[in-house]
């Protein structure tokens, strides 16, 4: 499945609920789901690991269909040509630096 495939998936099955909840409730519940996330990262299998990050991506695709951002689009533009700081395709910026 490509990000945009995902994007309208999620937008046919819970777009109406999602848009009146707004972008900051759906923010609330991305957020709870990376906190799901980060329980299962510290002792979870890696099936309840499996889910929570399906469940993050979901909610992540959520917001996007909520403010109307083409995921798949914004994130060819941003890292489709290599690491957004250094511009080479295997990161050569320094660590303590955010690429």
């Amino acid at each position: 499945m490509t990000i945009a495939e995902l994007q309208s998936l999620i937008r046919r099955m819970y777009h109406e609920k999602d848009a009146a909840r707004g972008i900051e409730g759906t923010f609330m519940w991305f957020s709870e789901e990376v906190g799901e996330l980060a329980t299962a990262l510290r002792g979870g299998s890696k099936e309840e690991q499996s889910l929570e990050f399906a469940d993050v991506i979901a909610w992540l695709v959520t917001m996007a269909n909520v403010a109307e951002v083409d995921l798949e689009e914004a994130i060819a533009r941003k890292y489709g040509g290599g690491c957004p700081g250094c511009g080479k395709l295997a990161c050569s910026c320094p660590d303590a630096e955010k690429p």
